[in-house]
């Protein structure tokens, strides 16, 4: 697959051309060249830093204020730093004593004063006019009185360096101690954390009370709110979550998503608000210190930005980003009209007939091509913000892996250095979209930067340095159900040395929520290495089930007793395809496909044909399934050559496929069947689809052959 290819399509055919691609006559992807490297004459005292506001007619000059203004054509730079887009003029460097004395707070700043900017180019935003536009850019900077509370908490901020150190090496030699704990009838916990020798592991998994979450006081009443009417899974999902672990909740569904989106946004504005106070706090005591003490105060990475939040579509983000603002509730919304017009739609009806999960997902604007910067001050909330001006980036996997580019030199991820916190949202979504991009993502998290940005190193924190930064990231992931890539993200790229934990539910079972009786056959099959599975499973299709399916079909030649065949993967329908295309055996057999590369026109014309019994069988994938959701007639028997990751569709194609035919009356009842084909690396699917107490049975006992009805 090529590196930037959509591959796996939404709904809707979409332009090839990336949004946010470069201007006109830009030379090669955004970020080359980023970064002010300090000459090497330099002072020992002397620094540049890009969260260090400058001094200019002792008046305090923010690049901020003079490059995000608002330039409506500033989302194809988001990845631009302000030394990028300050022009060519050197600005002259600043003594070490000088810069502390302009921050003493004895000195009043109330008087009137003429505002210079380091404007020499048309292309800049002109300068903020709006006084309470002015006065938001410099609170940032001020230390307010909730800021005055201790934040030297936040995660692992003070843990002592050697204990750090030794779980660290714990981690990277795979140590870890596990405890399954099961505290209700319908899901379960496991805990992971490595331990050092004589540790034995706390139990911080319940919410005790809001106090506990270590919030900001602006945000405790919400809290309170928020964890009156949830339930006790929430309630240990939050004490996780605001315990820095890994967290990994399986256990996603339509009921819980608002509340889900917004404890995660309650817990990134906690985090984000309690970091920009130690920073604040620390450039306060360096202003009081005096010139020759020495102050080691290290509260910041490589670049500002610190959560990363990858989602599926535009509406899921504008949903996200509606449940941010709902919490933190800013006086002012910086290009908020932009972010509506550009990530809301309200003519994309869906058809009512369509199911609630499929609805949620791709109601509105569902195009999966985006990112989004978002910068939080004390007052306000900016969208579209440059990467490496944002506290938080919003963005699809496919667009970001177009900014992060291939292996060339051109490519950047240096916006990806610090940060401490990723969210996975509907992370079953971005399965069926194109996961390699996800793991092409966290392979670039954490990496030390190429270039400087700015970078005052005398305060970037000593993890940053050491390149352990990725042992103390948090990753937390939501989904509707859990699926081996998931699970392999969670053991290989989770590695918080404060723990991980994952959620599970306890499955009744697909087979046992149908709408009629149908007799469902399973079949497993057996495989000598994990490598030849896909081979071994064609040969049993193709010599224990295929045969039976040909006679059927030839049974019925004329009629409407139709065969569907189900394919999860698109490797095995090319394949199961091109078997049926060639071989001899099948060569009086008619069949028609549909995949989610089928045009439009040639899936009505194998529809139209299965439906009238010129086709006898027809294929099928999950990814047509899922960005389709058709509604499919004449089918008496159906084959899953694999089972479904999503249980959702087994009932619809078993109950949904076969109770649409029976209505029409192209199907006898008597007729119908279902068969499924699994073998042991399909058991979390098994347990979805039979349920959570009889999988097990399938997967172990001496036989092969296991009928339900």
């Amino acid at each position: 697959m090529a590196p930037f290819r959509r591959g796996k399509s939404g709904p809707k055919n979409r332009s090839t051309n990336p949004r946010g691609a470069s201007k006109k006559g830009a030379k090669g992807p955004r970020g080359d060249s980023r970064g002010i490297s300090a000459p090497k004459t330099a002072t020992k005292h002397t620094f540049k830093t890009s969260r260090v506001q400058e001094l200019v007619d002792g008046r305090f000059e923010s690049p901020d204020s003079i490059l995000e203004s608002g330039s409506p054509g500033s989302q194809s730079d988001e990845l631009l730093s302000h030394d990028e887009t300050s022009g060519s003029d050197e600005v002259p460097e600043k003594p070490y004593s000088v810069l502390l004395q302009t921050l003493n707070p004895k000195k009043s700043y109330n008087e009137p004063r003429k505002k210079r900017r380091r404007l020499t180019s048309d292309t800049l935003p002109a300068p903020i006019q709006d006084p309470d536009a002015l006065q938001d850019v410099e609170d940032e900077w001020e230390l307010s009185e909730e800021g005055s509370a201790d934040g030297s908490d936040i995660v692992t901020s003070q843990q002592d360096e050697d204990e750090t150190l030794r779980k660290i090496q714990a981690a990277e030699r795979n140590q870890w101690t596990v405890e399954k704990t099961t505290s209700s009838s319908s899901w379960s916990s496991t805990l992971r954390r490595p331990t050092t020798s004589g540790e034995a592991l706390d139990d911080e998994t319940k919410l005790i009370g809001v106090q506990n979450l270590k919030l900001k006081s602006k945000l405790e009443s919400f809290a309170k709110a928020l964890f009156l009417n949830t339930n006790d899974l929430t309630k240990q999902l939050a004490a996780s979550m605001f315990s820095y672990r890994d967290v990994l909740y399986s256990a996603r569904t339509l009921d819980d998503a608002d509340t889900l989106r917004t404890l995660t946004s309650l817990h990134i504005l906690n985090h984000v608000s309690r970091t920009r106070d130690r920073v604040l706090r620390n450039n306060a005591k360096l202003s009081k210190s005096s010139d020759g003490e020495d102050l080691e105060l290290r509260d910041q990475g490589f670049t500002r930005p610190k959560v990363l939040v990858l989602l599926p579509t535009r509406q899921s983000c504008v949903k996200m980003v509606a449940a941010m603002i709902n919490v933190d509730k800013p006086e002012q919304q910086g290009n908020m009209k932009r972010f509506e017009q550009s990530y809301t739609s309200i003519d994309d009806e869906l058809s009512p007939d369509k199911p609630e999960d499929f609805k949620d997902l791709f109601g509105g604007n569902d195009d999966d091509m985006f990112r989004l910067g978002l910068k939080f001050s004390r007052r306000t909330v900016k969208f579209f913000s440059q990467f490496y001006n944002s506290d938080i980036i919003f963005a699809s996997p496919l667009g970001l892996r177009t900014v992060l580019g291939g292996d060339n030199k051109k490519a950047d991820h240096d916006f990806l250095s610090s940060i401490e916190i990723v969210v996975l949202d509907q992370s079953e979504a971005l399965l069926m979209q194109n996961w390699e991009h996800v793991e092409y993502i966290f392979e670039h998290l954490n990496l030390q930067p190429k270039e400087a940005h700015g970078c005052d190193f005398s305060r970037v924190r000593s993890w940053y340095l050491n390149g352990h930064a990725k042992y103390l990231r948090q990753t937390i992931l939501f989904s509707s159900f859990n699926f081996p890539a998931l699970n392999k993200l969670y053991m290989q790229s989770m590695l918080n040395i404060t723990g991980k934990i994952k959620f599970a539910m306890v499955h009744k079972g697909a087979i046992t929520d149908l709408a009629m009786s149908v007799k469902q056959t399973f079949s497993r099959f057996d495989f000598t290495d994990p490598t030849s599975e896909p081979d071994e499973r064609f040969d049993y299709f193709s010599t224990a089930v295929l045969p039976s399916l040909i006679k059927a079909s030839s049974r019925n030649v004329g009629g409407h007793q139709g065969i569907l065949i189900f394919m999860p993967l698109y490797a095995d329908f090319v394949r199961v395809r091109n078997h049926l295309a060639a071989s001899s055996s099948t060569q009086h057999v008619s069949f028609g496909s549909v995949s989610e590369y089928t045009p439009v026109k040639e899936v009505a014309r194998a529809r139209s044909h299965f439906l009238t019994g010129r086709h006898s069988m027809l294929l099928y994938t999950e990814r047509a399934h899922h960005f389709r959701r058709y509604r499919l007639k004449g089918i008496s028997r159906i084959v899953f050559y694999g089972l479904p990751e999503n249980p959702l569709f087994y009932r619809e194609i078993v109950s949904g496929f076969l109770d649409s035919s029976f209505s029409d009356s192209n199907t006898n009842q008597r007729h119908t069947s279902v068969r499924c084909l699994f073998s042991k690396l399909d058991l979390l699917k098994v347990e979805r689809i039979v349920g959570t107490e009889r999988y097990l049975s399938l997967l172990s006992d001496h036989g092969d052959t296991f009928d339900f009805v």
